[in-house]
């Protein structure tokens, strides 16, 4: 038969936190009756929901794949990364040819991608606030990266040894700009990283601001999976944390934002109706208010004692950019994202895509993007 704990033991267990009717439970319930009326902000790895409180509707903005120009700009910042993962398929198994399937599949994606795009796509279809002015150097930068793609792939399949991380390096990813490379693909990578989430920042960051939030009472919640399962746990290695603290321009109290990896999550394209929305609303402050409270227990139970003190900045932080030809800094922050597995992928531009419009007053056309502001692309071919 299976171990039991003895039945008056496992009672007295259940009293404290574990059980609907326990003190905790009941503590939490008389903070939510005293709380009712203050914001709670829940962000998830792809939509961000305000409950302003007192039972009011809540006000729901999405960001990433839902929203214009993320999965077109993605794919093409994919697309270099993609001849990275085809070198290591033929290093792995050299004589399996699966990754030259692979490589032609992609090559055809990439001359689909190619026609279909154009000044008119990304002026009048993507059409995002972010990117006005700039929609015929994206057009380019498109054209660019598909046509060198797309000839390095045809030679490959000539050349075997062309899809080598040697020859990857020293003449596609890290090449010296030539006439025939004028841009190296490290560059576009971290352009159309940085350019993707120049529109999250500056959206979502013009909508915080436009809800006249009391950030000094604003509770929030990073809640559910961010990117892979590993990543965006902690304050400092998920962005929307350092997002939202520079959009209250830097007043709400940090130890305000907690992040909740294993809480619910929710989608706008799956939203419960207004009831289901009311019940996600008492889960989200229900957690909110139960972590709140051990704080508040500690600080009045250990009053002699060291208080503690939360940094949101990271120890070991993304190498700091200190022009907008330091190539040497973003190759090394795409590097970090990629090998560190506590870090969302755009990790790599993040904070410095927030601290760019922070420090510009939100003026999306005046961020300099590595990779993009500081080079010209080929004007694309028109057929």
């Amino acid at each position: 038969m299976p171990y039991q704990p003895n039945a008056a033991f496992a009672g007295l267990f259940r009293a404290f936190t574990s059980d609907p009717q326990s003190i905790g439970a009941h503590l939490t319930q008389q903070m939510a009756q005293q709380q009712r009326d203050d914001p709670l902000l829940v962000s998830t790895g792809s939509d961000i929901v305000l409950f302003p409180g007192a039972g009011r509707a809540p006000a729901i903005e999405s960001f990433r794949k839902s929203t214009r120009g993320f999965i077109e700009l993605t794919a093409v910042s994919h697309l270099p990364l993609a001849l990275a993962y085809l070198a290591r398929m033929r290093e792995v198994s050299p004589h399996d040819g699966s990754w030259q399937s692979d490589a032609a599949r992609l090559r055809d994606h990439a001359q689909q991608t190619r026609a279909a795009n154009s000044l008119a796509l990304w002026r009048d279809h993507v059409a995002v606030d972010s990117f006005a002015g700039h929609e015929q150097k994206i057009a380019d930068l498109v054209d660019y990266t598909c046509g060198v793609t797309i000839d390095l792939l045809d030679r490959a399949q000539k050349d075997h040894s062309l899809l080598s991380f040697a020859y990857l390096n020293d003449a596609y990813f890290a090449a010296s700009p030539t006439n025939a490379l004028p841009i190296p693909m490290n560059d576009v990578m971290f352009a159309t990283f940085g350019l993707a989430f120049l529109d999250i920042v500056y959206r979502i960051g013009n909508w915080l601001r436009a809800q006249s939030i009391d950030w000094n009472r604003l509770m929030v919640l990073v809640s559910g999976q961010s990117g892979r399962p590993t990543a965006g746990t902690t304050w400092a290695t998920n962005n929307m944390c350092y997002l939202v603290w520079c959009a209250s321009n830097r007043t709400l109290l940090p130890e305000r934002i907690f992040v909740a990896p294993h809480a619910p999550s929710f989608s706008v394209a799956e939203l419960p109706d207004a009831a289901g929305l009311a019940e996600l609303e008492r889960t989200y402050r229900d957690l909110w208010l139960n972590t709140r409270a051990s704080i508040d227990v500690a600080r009045a139970l250990f009053p002699e004692q060291r208080p503690y003190q939360f940094d949101p900045s990271p120890a070991d932080g993304m190498p700091p950019i200190t022009s907008i030809d330091d190539r040497d800094a973003t190759a090394a922050r795409l590097r970090r994202i990629m090998e560190d597995p506590t870090q969302l992928l755009s990790n790599c531009v993040a904070d410095y895509i927030v601290d760019q419009l922070h420090s510009n007053g939100n003026q999306a056309q005046n961020v300099d993007i590595p990779g993009f502001t500081n080079v010209t692309y080929p004007r694309r071919e028109l057929s």
